[in-house]
């Protein structure tokens, strides 16, 4: 099991009050790490959690740690509010990451043997039989070797760039006829990223068993072919993690676009902030690498393949394995509107909910199909974050714009790690004749919403959806959230009022029923727990739940530990970043904390407030961090119906029952299994029964 730790820092009277951004992530992706631990858990969905850990920590260090390098490197010694400084804080960060990766492959190791009992085995060239081994030799010849660049240093030739979180070898070297004790060459070799990771070996006779080799396990075997005249004498994997955040001047950039092009070039680029070797590496190779990358303080060496990541698509692409696997899902879809007919027809009577991944995301993409194709829709207006690459939303929107619809796109290019993508996506909207706007400088713009306009009876009717997560078919399948369709009067206005502030020079007006960041979203968030708080005092009923995925704004914990003080009961379900620490004495004793790791990613953001028992339910795109309240374009949007609002409370009180996947925050800093006499409850698995969820939930008829 994984070791329980304090997060206690040297500042004795902010680590009593909070928790640490940083090291609270790490303990999240212990959290990710525990899920492929479990022993009862599918064995590929175990290997795919390995993945995800894998995945994390590459973001984590290629962002978190490297602000923190880039602080040290700048002299920067100011504590946050926290109580760590730079260079205590990376220390510490350094040593638990480690304390991580050797648990991660550790269970690596354990997840392997478990496969191989299963008939999936992962081998070595050396125990291959003569015809494996004839087959894979010419695998090795006629598609691997005619795509590999054996790349010498030496004075002639400087240390080639090491691309961003790609594989390679570094081979030590020796001259035919040379003495051992000569200085050695040495050369690396890039492991082909547009080769599949994982090599299919044939099977053998009268054996039921699959078997695999590693790519750069049959370069290895082969080093020789790429260096004639020269003797190998090691091969070993490394990796390299550069800092990846961008840099942009948004208010000097002539061309956002053009200027974010140039940024990700330049990230090709950014500071080494992590090594990655395999165990055993020579030290001779070792040196030169750490002296290319100026890494000496602190090398990563791996027990294992390098880059765990391949083992998500690997699970995902065996056939006939689906007893290792979870349940496949159908999402259902919803069931109160129409399978691809008129939507319209009944959002005008009613409010609907729909619940991802348990209910279907065509929902969504079918609200945008029907708009661009009805003759009576005038305009779509739409934010878009994160979009995945077969989306059925960009064709529908530059059909609309080119069968003469106003089409209004809001693109993020600067969505991390989606810039790409997103760029690609903006030139075919505006190719098409869409209106696209990147956002305002210095914001993110991160609500999720979508308006349409309709011309219904000689007059303008608005439907809406708003949504806590991105508009990405493929993310709807895996993370969990919800999404609001709406013809509500108030919400249409106020939708239109926040789309005219991005993309006009509207000033910020005060909305109706929206609040929205980074103009009144935290004194909104302020003046509702304050209310909680008063009407504690007074005898009242007071309550608060929140869901979100991080807690991290100073301000936003000290009004809760002030409610908290007043006597409201809060319960917090934050899955990933909790700098609040609960349970103290005189601070936080009302406070719970839990996070649900599952199978889905919890992604939603929702919060309640009981307000004397006269409750309100609000769906966010934002959670309680000081990037989303003060950084971005962020949207809160309240649920009015009141049959919907029992569906919202039924979400979040399912998760706060989980005593199978929830672990609770300890005032320590640990988390510990939520262990209770009540029956087993697994919530993402009961939220699965979707027909159940909303059997006999009646809506406001409008």
């Amino acid at each position: 099991m994984i070791k329980e730790e304090s997060h206690v820092g040297s500042d004795k009277t902010h680590a009593a009050r909070y928790f640490n951004r940083d090291l609270s992530w790490i303990e999240f992706n212990r959290r990710v790490l525990q899920e492929a631990q479990a022993a009862d858990a599918p064995l590929l969905e175990r290997a795919k959690f390995l993945a995800i850990v894998s995945s994390n920590l590459d973001e984590f260090m290629s962002v978190r740690v490297a602000e923190t390098r880039e602080k040290i490197k700048a002299g920067f010694m100011q504590k946050d509010f926290t109580g760590y400084a730079p260079p205590g804080l990376y220390k510490r960060l350094i040593k638990r990451i480690s304390e991580m990766v050797s648990e991660q492959y550790k269970t690596f190791r354990e997840v392997s043997r478990q496969m191989g009992k299963k008939g999936l085995v992962f081998m070595d060239y050396e125990d291959l039989n003569a015809t494996q081994r004839k087959a894979l030799d010419m695998y090795y010849h006629d598609i691997i070797f005619p795509v590999l660049t054996p790349m010498a240093v030496d004075q002639s030739r400087p240390f080639p760039l090491v691309h961003h979180r790609y594989v390679y070898l570094a081979v030590v070297l020796r001259r035919e006829g040379e003495r051992s004790d000569d200085k050695p060459f040495f050369a690396i070799v890039q492991v082909p990223s547009n080769i599949p990771r994982v090599v299919a070996v044939p099977r053998r006779a009268n054996s039921k068993s699959k078997h695999f080799i590693l790519i750069e396990d049959l370069i290895k075997h082969h080093i020789h072919t790429l260096f004639s005249g020269y003797i190998p004498e090691s091969v070993h994997g490394f990796r390299v993690t550069r800092n990846a955040d961008l840099s942009i001047n948004e208010e000097e950039a002539e061309d956002l676009l053009e200027e974010i092009e140039k940024e990700l070039r330049r990230r090709r680029r950014g500071a080494p902030v992590r090594l990655e070797v395999e165990k055993g590496i020579h030290p001779y190779a070792l040196l030169e690498l750490q002296t290319e990358f100026e890494l000496f303080d602190h090398v990563f060496e791996t027990d294992g393949p390098l880059d765990l990541g391949f083992l998500s698509s690997f699970a995902d692409s065996l056939e006939g394995y689906s007893h290792l696997r979870f349940p496949q899902v159908k999402p259902l879809y919803p069931p109160e509107l129409p399978l691809r007919e008129d939507m319209f027809e009944v959002l005008r009577s009613r409010d609907v909910l729909v619940y991802h991944p348990y209910e279907s995301f065509d929902a969504v993409t079918d609200f945008v199909l029907e708009a661009s194709e009805d003759p009576d829709v005038m305009a779509i207006k739409m934010t878009l974050y994160r979009v995945n690459g077969e989306s059925r939303l960009i064709p529908a929107l530059a059909h609309a714009a080119e069968s003469g619809k106003q089409v209004t796109v809001v693109v993020e290019l600067k969505a991390r790690f989606d810039e790409e993508r997103n760029i690609a996506w903006a030139r075919k909207l505006e190719k098409a004749g869409c209106h696209v706007v990147y956002g305002l400088v210095g914001l993110k713009t991160h609500a999720k919403i979508i308006l349409v306009v309709r011309h219904e009876q000689n007059s303008l009717r608005r439907y809406v959806h708003v949504g806590t997560g991105n508009y990405n078919a493929s993310t709807a399948r895996a993370y969990t959230d919800v999404g609001l369709f709406t013809s509500n009067q108030v919400i249409g206005e106020d939708a239109s009022e926040l789309f005219n502030e991005i993309t006009g020079f509207s000033a910020a007006k005060e909305l109706q029923a929206f609040t929205a960041a980074p103009t009144g979203l935290k004194a909104k968030l302020f003046e509702l727990i304050r209310r909680e708080s008063a009407h504690a005092k007074a005898g009242k009923p007071g309550k608060i739940i929140a869901k979100v995925n991080s807690l991290s704004n100073q301000e936003i914990i000290d009004e809760l530990y002030e409610a908290s003080q007043a006597g409201v009961k809060i319960d917090l379900i934050v899955r990933g970043v909790c700098c609040l620490r609960p349970g103290v004495p005189g601070i936080s004793e009302n406070i719970r904390v839990i996070s649900v790791v599952d199978r889905f990613l919890e992604h939603s953001r929702i919060f309640y407030f009981e307000n004397a028992g006269d409750p309100e339910v609000f769906l966010s795109s934002a959670d309680w961090m000081t990037r989303n309240l003060t950084r971005r374009i962020e949207l809160m949007c309240p649920v009015f119906d009141e049959g919907l609002k029992g569906l919202v409370v039924d979400i979040l009180q399912l998760s706060l029952r989980d005593n199978v996947k929830a672990r609770q925050l300890m005032p320590n800093g640990s988390y510990r299994f939520v262990e209770n006499d009540s029956l087993p409850v697994r919530s993402q698995f009961e939220a699965m029964k979707v027909t159940n969820w909303k059997k006999d939930r009646p809506t406001t008829i409008k």
